[in-house]
């Protein structure tokens, strides 16, 4: 018999995926409406354990039962358990959950989400290495993802250390085993999908083709100017999030902060400060775009008229791409191209870089031009920055030139 049809509890449900039925807890739906959550809990990792399975679907129909009478639980208040500190660290005003961009939050808020389901009712003052270790193994699905399964421990070390600021009993204790335990588990290799010239070239080609010069753009100012991609295409915050911005999206009551043609000056000179160094290092970055082939043939199609706020906007509504959506667009422009399935739209800043240093740019021209962090207080100074990204430029062009890519035609 299988697990599903021997395993009966309240709120469960199984649902449908693509690598097979997954079962979920389901709060009820009018306490949903009335402000109860979570709305649903996944419980993949308990999905061969049926006496596990129903015994977390009733503890967490008890919680609900429990919010129905009017309990309502402090949720500053810590009671020595994992999803006590979990909800510390998200809801504290000072905790460093609260300053986190739209673009870690969603992750942030997914792993969260799971650690609470997953391990929430464990003691921290109970938890060993071997426990990690354990959890490690469902994280991973045993080996296949690491990189979920290290996100999830740094995401849990987060919470611990704000835990250690509010010297939080057992939080010190586990931030040891967690350091000891790490150093014993595989952690994901680091990425080293790198792009060409020429595929780029293609990868623009693909989106003219598609209809989109706002997504060749996109391609020509991240591998060009190594820029981020969230900074190139912006990303869009709550309306109770971050500064001012007139650039809104009222149906969705999010805000955008990003790209803007603003920042080009006459000289056409890009001056920016990305949004991860806006409020740490505040480096910002300078670059010549008469220096940069591909985003100046791109230009071709952006009259002057129509050079006015966010850089990238979408064909269908004239606002800036939504991330997820930016990234279906890029698959489908990268298949069309045919580059390689494992290259992502956001390698294309570490693509640019490593044609540069491919190209005998020195690394310390190559940090000035990432806006990296500086050793040397040159750094500081936009005309150190800017002598940096003319040689880490001029470099790359003598390249293309030598191997007869130039900047290529992308229509």
């Amino acid at each position: 018999m299988e697990v599903e049809d021997q395993t009966k509890a309240p709120g469960l449900k199984w649902i449908k995926r693509a690598g097979g039925r997954v079962p979920h807890w389901i709060a009820d739906e009018n306490d949903v409406k009335n402000g109860y959550i979570p709305k649903t809990v996944n419980l993949y990792y308990l999905a061969d354990q049926p006496e596990m399975l129903k015994a977390k679907c009733d503890a967490l129909q008890a919680e609900m039962l429990l919010w129905r009478t009017g309990y309502r639980a402090d949720p500053l208040k810590f009671d020595g358990a994992i999803k006590s500190l979990l909800t510390i660290y998200e809801t504290h005003k000072r905790s460093p959950y609260r300053k986190l961009k739209p673009g870690s939050l969603r992750p942030y808020n997914h792993y969260l989400k799971n650690l609470k389901a997953h391990v929430g009712s464990v003691r921290l003052d109970e938890t060993t290495g071997v426990d990690l270790i354990d959890w490690h193994d469902v994280w991973s699905e045993n080996g296949r993802y690491l990189a979920a399964a290290s996100t999830a421990r740094a995401v849990l070390f987060a919470a611990v250390s704000f835990g250690i600021m509010m010297r939080l009993p057992g939080c010190s204790e586990l931030a040891v085993v967690m350091r000891e335990t790490a150093k014993k588990l595989p952690h994901p290799k680091p990425r080293k999908q790198s792009a060409t010239a020429n595929q780029i070239i293609a990868a623009r080609a693909a989106a003219h083709q598609a209809g989109r010069p706002s997504s060749a753009l996109a391609y020509a100012l991240c591998f060009e100017t190594v820029l981020r991609l969230w900074d190139v295409i912006g990303q869009w915050w709550p309306m109770d999030m971050g500064g001012i911005s007139e650039v809104l999206d009222a149906d969705r009551d999010l805000k955008w902060f990003g790209l803007r043609w603003e920042d080009i000056d006459a000289a056409m000179v890009l001056r920016y400060t990305p949004s991860k160094t806006a409020d740490s290092t505040g480096i910002s970055i300078s670059y010549s775009l008469k220096k940069a082939p591909m985003v100046m043939e791109e230009l071709q199609h952006w009259p002057i008229e129509k050079r006015k706020g966010p850089i990238i906007v979408a064909e269908e509504n004239g606002l800036p791409w939504r991330a997820k959506i930016f990234a279906q667009r890029w698959s489908v422009d990268r298949k069309v191209a045919g580059l390689p399935v494992a290259l992502w739209a956001r390698d294309l800043r570490a693509s640019g870089i490593t044609e540069g240093r491919a190209s005998d740019a020195s690394l310390d021209d190559a940090s000035k031009v990432a806006g990296h962090s500086a050793t040397s207080t040159t750094k500081q100074y936009d005309r150190a920055v800017l002598e940096a990204a003319d040689r880490f430029a001029d470099a790359r062009v003598k390249r293309r030139e030598q191997s007869g890519n130039g900047s290529g035609n992308a229509r």
